[in-house]
């Protein structure tokens, strides 16, 4: 069990690494129509939480090479990548599905939160 809860925190630790960067690199600008005007602030957001996105995979990284020492730690980062996929969710029923592809991400992410939970329970 300890070595498939690794395999999947470092399988987010991976996602949080990419999909941070990314939007770290991108910023707002380039989610928005090419005629908007500059959107400082919420550039400045986007950044920022990219930048969280991105940490959080050093936090996966850390709990994937120390599963025996994480304790209860594994449920928080299970509700954390959980969480996640709630929030896309809320998304698509406030506004409507993005496209079948994020579609897939939330479902994945809820998959791997629920998971993740699951395997450090039966642990």
């Amino acid at each position: 069990m300890a070595t498939a809860l690794s395999i999947l925190l470092g399988f987010v630790a991976i996602i949080c690494f990419l999909g941070g960067l990314n939007i770290i690199l991108k910023g707002a600008m380039s989610f928005l129509p090419k005629e908007s005007s500059p959107q400082l602030v919420l550039d400045n957001l986007l950044r920022f939480l990219g930048g969280i996105y991105f940490s959080g995979g050093f936090l996966f990284i850390y709990a994937a090479c120390n599963i025996e020492k994480t304790g209860n730690i594994v449920y928080l980062l299970g509700l954390m990548v959980l969480f996640s996929g709630l929030g896309r969710l809320y998304s698509r029923i406030k506004l409507g599905s993005a496209g079948k592809y994020f579609d897939y991400i939330m479902l994945l992410e809820m998959l791997l939160g629920f998971s993740i939970i699951l395997l450090e329970w039966i642990r």
